[in-house]
């Protein structure tokens, strides 16, 4: 499976995430995006960085609980609030939907 994006062609599994971590540009988040039938905004964006940046340092995607627990402290929420916000961010779930628009894997323990 593929997805082309200004010409290009950019592989991905079956579920639609990419295959290859590099590439990955905000061009490609905005198509993964409109697959998910999510307009990207500011919100959005912030955290796709996040998760790229957790990414980066720990070289897996963060799990909701971890996710729901870092942006709980970042934005002086508490996890039900943090939790509802993600939600509304990417209401097929936080994990799953970020990280595909992130260019991240999968993340673990995610159906």
């Amino acid at each position: 499976m593929s997805i082309d994006v200004k010409g290009v062609s950019y592989e991905t599994d079956e579920n639609g995430y990419l295959v290859n971590l590099e590439d990955w540009n905000e061009d490609v988040a905005q198509k993964l995006a409109e697959g998910e039938e999510i307009e990207m905004g500011e919100e959005h964006w912030s955290l796709v960085k996040f998760l790229r940046n957790y990414y980066d340092e720990y070289q897996i995607a963060p799990a909701v609980k971890v996710l729901t627990k870092a942006i709980a402290s970042e934005r002086g929420m508490d996890k039900k609030e943090a939790s509802e916000f993600l939600y509304g961010l990417f209401p097929k779930g936080p994990a799953l939907q970020a990280c595909k628009i992130a260019g991240l894997p999968k993340p673990t323990g995610c159906v």
